[in-house]
């Protein structure tokens, strides 16, 4: 203990504690701080653990409703599916540890996103994920995208849960700074939720699961920090280990299963440190633990080693009174250690012994709760009012309709995922009946192993070129997209969650671009009845000054329950209908079109109706609820042209449309033009006359389109024919991008 550094004022900095931050840590334990004490309050205080500078914004979240079960606050959110059952959900970052290891940092992200949903009691059901990428051209690219993927096929795959669905973007803002965010979607009983509460004066305190090691010391410090040019922060990228983690998760609900603990966490972000005084303060007790117990994997290990590593694969539980010896017995049939390694007290401390001594000693509240809150400054960029004052017209339209189609088809943003969903089990656990291809996942709802006839539809999604152009029009756009993707697998909303990805907040323009996110996102949640039960935010994702786009990814969950059945976005049968639900519009600024074929990224991003996006999204539901819905997909990014195509090459039948110009300026609008609220779906000619009654008792604008037909996709704008172009050729281009892409090599 000799060896600790003296600490100063000097040494805090460098754990990235302000002056005013380290005086403040002072005047709560009284004293100076011990070399503990200061690794401590630097990890609990930082960005990324104490959202210091986004919780005045976050609490105008809407976070409660009738279907809500458990909203923000735990390790996970909840919310009803019915016959006693929630769906318990959350969505984290791992995007800093992704970009320097992102084999380890994509599959240590996979981990701990499990262990939140599972530490609440719900078995782990499905996976999915969120990435941004810079373009594959670059080699470095290629290496982080490749190295991403087979980080989360290799967790997910071992562990036994299913990776279902999920997005991906590739864009030159995320070159320096590549997002990886992760999300977990499991299942419970309502009234047998955990929480991570450490209840029950004098229950002892447990540490159970994997060992702990040197590895992620600090790694809640470094994902608060940008990049420089020359960081070499390996050593605080964790190692995972998902098959420790299948037993772990089978211990976990062995012992749920009975009545045996008061409350137990896992040790994510900030490790030790974050688990013991997190129970504490949500409890109003304290924790007192002899760190001389840790069970640790490595040597000479100090007290700030142990409290700040992020090894994986552990939990701290609180048990009641008498069970220890149960709880050792079910970890040790699992091989996993378990240990009593404290106690709950009632003085409301964190007090830490080591070798005989106190090492530290800190009030777990303010620990836990009262880090510094920043209303920092905020402004407008002052680049806003040149891209959103291009106009989109000022280009010349396209003379080859079908080349453009093509083109778009050909995006990585746009083109199949196939070479990404294929490397991830997503059969495992037998309940996924929606396969990562369509606009949502679904899974059955099984009780006690029977079929409940209901169904889960998972999504995630960002636009976060929208976001960049409009931070609020953005970010209610991508709730709206979320929203629409759930419906079209034929599933009513019912909760999101969030992972907010931004660049650092000390720059004015960033925390005004959070903000606006956060009332877009607020407004869009009231509107569709998704209230916020979960969710992270992840700043400082920048390098050398250059900020991502802001990036609050959502995660939704929607259920299917009424005997119906989930919708497909495949064409099924020739001859069928196709309709479009709702109006296209002169909704050109920030698609997917300018970027690809004019190569820009301007303008007003789609403007959005929330009461209509609403009726819009009901109107689909009650149709569907007649069984005359044969596929249905939604309109995003490329427009009505790409969403017809995608269409038919997920069917294999081809398709024949008019359409025309009315309320839109150009023929290039009206195939890509990304219109919010409209879905593309078909229906057998014999259900015709329901398919328009149900829609025009909706009060929501449709138009039959075409037909499902032949092996070319056409469309004519105004009776003339204005793409004619082989399934075949637009399926290869679709299919092949992203391998073709990658051909170049997978070296940094």
């Amino acid at each position: 203990m000799s060896m600790e550094p003296a600490v100063t004022q000097e040494l805090a900095a460098e754990y990235g504690l302000t002056g005013e931050e380290y005086e403040r840590a002072r005047r709560i334990v009284g004293r100076d701080l011990t070399w503990t004490e200061l690794g401590i309050f630097s990890v609990m205080w930082s960005e990324h653990c104490s959202y210091k500078s986004s919780r005045v914004h976050l609490k105008r979240l809407p976070t409660t409703g009738p279907q809500v079960v458990l909203g923000p606050g735990e390790n996970a959110g909840a919310v009803d599916i019915g016959d006693g059952l929630c769906a318990v959900f959350k969505m984290e970052s791992h995007n800093h540890p992704s970009f320097i290891e992102p084999f380890q940092g994509a599959a240590t992200g996979v981990g701990g996103i499990l262990r939140d949903v599972f530490t609440m009691g719900a078995r782990p059901v499905a996976l999915l994920n969120s990435l941004r990428f810079g373009p594959l051209s670059r080699p470095k690219n290629r290496y982080l995208f490749s190295r991403v993927v087979a980080g989360i096929a290799h967790y997910g795959n071992c562990v036994g849960v299913p990776t279902v669905g999920g997005e991906v973007y590739f864009n030159d803002i995320y070159n320096q700074n590549c997002l990886v965010n992760a999300m977990c979607v499991g299942i419970a009983r309502s009234d047998r939720l955990f929480l991570g509460q450490a209840k029950g004066v004098g229950n002892p305190v447990m540490y159970v699961g994997a060992k702990t090691g040197r590895d992620g010391i600090h790694g809640a410090t470094m994902a608060s920090e940008e990049f420089g040019e020359n960081d070499e922060k390996r050593p605080t990228v964790q190692v995972g280990d998902p098959f420790t983690e299948k037993l772990l998760i089978e211990a976990c609900m062995e012992l749920m299963a009975g009545d045996y603990i008061e409350g137990i966490q896992d040790m994510g972000a900030a490790g030790l440190t974050s688990s013991s005084c997190e129970m504490a303060s949500r409890a109003g007790t304290g924790v007192e633990m002899n760190l001389d117990l840790i069970p640790c994997r490595e040597e000479g290990m100090t007290p700030y080693e142990m409290m700040l590593s992020e090894s994986q694969e552990r939990m701290l539980l609180v048990a009641r009174p008498g069970y220890e010896g149960k709880v050792r017995e079910i970890f040790e049939k699992w091989d996993l250690e378990a240990a009593v390694v404290g106690r709950v007290t009632d003085d409301g401390m964190l007090r830490l012994l080591f070798q005989g001594r106190t090492v530290a000693e800190i009030p777990a509240h303010p620990l836990a709760e009262e880090a510094p809150r920043y209303e920092r400054p905020m402004a407008v960029p002052d680049y806003l009012d040149a891209l959103q004052g291009f106009d989109p017209y000022s280009l010349a339209e396209p003379k080859d309709m079908g080349a453009v189609l093509k083109a778009l088809l050909a995006s990585p943003t746009i083109a199949s995922k196939e070479w990404v969903y294929r490397q991830y089990d997503h059969m495992v656990q037998v309940n996924t009946v929606v396969a990562p291809g369509s606009d949502a996942a679904v899974l059955r709802i099984r009780k006690d192993g029977e079929d409940t006839g209901r169904y889960l539809a998972l999504t995630t999604d960002c636009n976060s070129r929208y976001v960049m152009l409009n931070p609020y029009t953005g970010a209610a756009l991508t709730v709206a997209e979320c929203a629409r993707n759930v419906v079209a697998s034929g599933a009513r909303p019912l909760g999101i969650t969030d992972c907010m990805n931004f660049a650092s907040p000390e720059r004015p323009e960033v925390m005004w671009q959070f903000a606006m996110a956060v009332e877009g996102i607020t407004d869009a949640c009231v509107a569709l009845d998704t209230p916020v039960v979960s969710g992270n935010v992840s700043l400082y994702n920048e390098t050398l000054g250059l900020g991502i786009y802001p990036t609050p990814t959502i995660g939704m969950v929607g259920l299917i329950e009424n005997g119906r059945q989930p919708v497909t976005a495949d064409f099924k049968d020739d001859g069928d209908i196709i309709v479009l639900v709702g109006t296209t519009n002169d909704d050109l600024g920030g698609s997917e079109y300018l970027a690809v074929w004019h190569s820009r990224e301007l303008g007003i991003p789609p403007q959005l109706d929330l009461a209509m996006a609403r009726r819009t999204n009901d109107a689909v539901l009650r149709l569907m609820d007649t069984g005359c819905v044969k596929s249905c997909h939604d309109a995003a990014e490329g427009g009505l042209a790409v969403t017809l195509a995608e269409s038919a090459i997920a069917g294999g039948i081809g398709c024949q449309v008019g359409l025309d110009s009315r309320g839109v300026l150009r023929r290039d609008a009206v195939l890509f033009a990304e219109s919010p609220s409209r879905f593309v779906l078909t229906v057998a000619p014999a259900n015709r006359d329901i398919m328009a009654e149900t829609l025009g008792e909706s009060g929501v604008p449709f138009a039959e389109i075409g037909w499902v037909r032949g092996d070319r996709v056409q469309m004519g704008i105004d009776r003339k024919l204005t793409v004619d172009v082989s399934l075949a050729e637009l399926a290869a281009a679709w299919r092949d991008a992203i391998p073709r892409a990658l051909e170049g090599g997978n070296t940094p």
